[in-house]
């Protein structure tokens, strides 16, 4: 079997599914990385809807974004959205999703998570009972397909309006191939970025962690790093 290694090759053997109608929510889409995806996805074409515990404060950080962005409490956007991503804080994580469990039922739940520590040293990655904070989603959220992804993608990258495109791949992944394939598609519409698939679930602690490696880098170096997945 001939491997495909030009980009129009791999583009043509991978079935990559239409999500240009689907809605978008973001629980914590208040802070940096939320209020950035949320940019993206608009700019897009996408519906967005950013949730926090203050449906004010949602409301204000999608009128900072315009377009199709609005704000309201992570309850309505939970239940209004198509897919989710949680870009909550990590102390918060557990309290939150338990909190959504209803709304989350039956919805592709993508978990961006990095539980991370900071000492004088810097980011370490922190000990999580269940793994990785995409496997304590899953055991709290057990009627929802949840997928780990964009743990990686810089938000100052992703706010700022001089950068059209993001030299970047997305890391998915997940048990559910229908649901990773879509939040693949989900990758690619913003613009230079490409959703690779990642394996299981169960290795989105080492995908978390690399967080605290990328942040050394990027205070090292003065950047914005981010990753290439080479030969695919």
């Amino acid at each position: 079997m001939k491997i495909p290694r030009t980009a129009e090759e791999r583009q043509v053997s991978t079935d990559i599914p239409d999500v240009s109608g689907i809605s978008i929510g973001i629980l914590g889409g208040t802070g940096d990385q939320g209020k950035g995806l949320a940019r993206r996805f608009a700019l897009a074409g996408h519906t967005v809807l950013i949730g926090s515990r203050s449906a004010e404060r949602a409301q204000e950080a999608a009128a900072s974004i315009g377009g199709p962005v609005r704000g309201a409490d992570n309850s309505t956007v939970a239940a209004e959205a198509d897919v989710v991503i949680v870009a909550i804080p990590w102390e918060g994580h557990r309290s939150t999703l338990e909190s959504l469990r209803t709304e989350l039922t039956g919805k592709i739940v993508v978990d961006c998570v990095n539980p991370l520590g900071f000492d004088k040293q810097g980011a370490f990655a922190l000990q999580v009972e269940e793994g990785s904070a995409a496997q304590q989603a899953a055991e709290v959220l057990p009627g929802s397909r949840v997928v780990a992804a964009f743990h990686h993608v810089s938000a100052v990258l992703l706010l700022d309006p001089e950068v059209a495109e993001i030299d970047l791949d997305v890391l998915v992944l997940g048990d559910d191939r229908e649901a990773t394939d879509t939040v693949q598609a989900l990758a690619g519409r913003i613009p230079g970025v490409r959703g690779v698939y990642g394996g299981r679930l169960r290795n989105a602690h080492q995908i978390e962690g690399l967080t605290a490696n990328l942040i050394s880098i990027n205070r090292r170096y003065k950047a914005h790093a981010g990753l290439r997945v080479t030969d695919v």
